[in-house]
């Protein structure tokens, strides 16, 4: 009744059929692969923009901190400017004083090497005393440094 013409064409409809149920059983395992391909570039892009805002935070943070050693540099150079005025004026030769009053040039001078030594200690991060933040008179003041050792003394303040 079929012939074989007959059976032809029913196969040939059944691999059709057979073909493109394979089609579509491969489109939805790339589908399922692409949808998991979204997920995860989705969670990577967020992991991106954390990094992104936490490098952004931390440049801010550097430019800060740069900022604040540039002001404590400038500071530090003005105070050994101050020295070095102290030191020279009036062509004071402290060889010949120490010759004359080696007792009083050696206490000088130990009193102004501790206090520049507070001054290195400060400059490298301790922490300021009480009687540093209060001091508001020069003779309160760490002479050495007053920039970074008194905050709140004012050179040319009425006292």
């Amino acid at each position: 009744m079929f012939g074989w013409f007959g059976i032809a064409k029913y196969l040939m409809i059944i691999s059709v059929f057979a073909g493109i149920i394979g089609y579509v059983m491969t489109l939805r395992a790339d589908n399922a692969i692409l949808k998991s391909n979204a997920v995860k570039m989705e969670l990577a892009n967020s992991n991106l923009e954390k990094t992104l805002q936490s490098q952004k935070e931390d440049f801010n943070k550097i430019i800060e901190a740069n900022k604040q050693m540039n002001i404590l540099i400038n500071n530090l150079k003005d105070d050994l400017e101050n020295l070095d005025k102290r030191f020279n004026k009036n062509g004071r030769d402290i060889g010949k004083l120490a010759t004359k009053k080696p007792g009083l040039v050696e206490d000088v001078i130990n009193k102004a090497t501790d206090r520049a030594k507070r001054c290195v200690e400060i400059a490298s991060g301790s922490p300021l005393t009480e009687q540093e933040l209060q001091a508001t008179k020069k003779s309160e003041i760490n002479p050495e440094c007053p920039s970074i050792a008194n905050p709140n003394y004012i050179p040319y303040a009425v006292q």
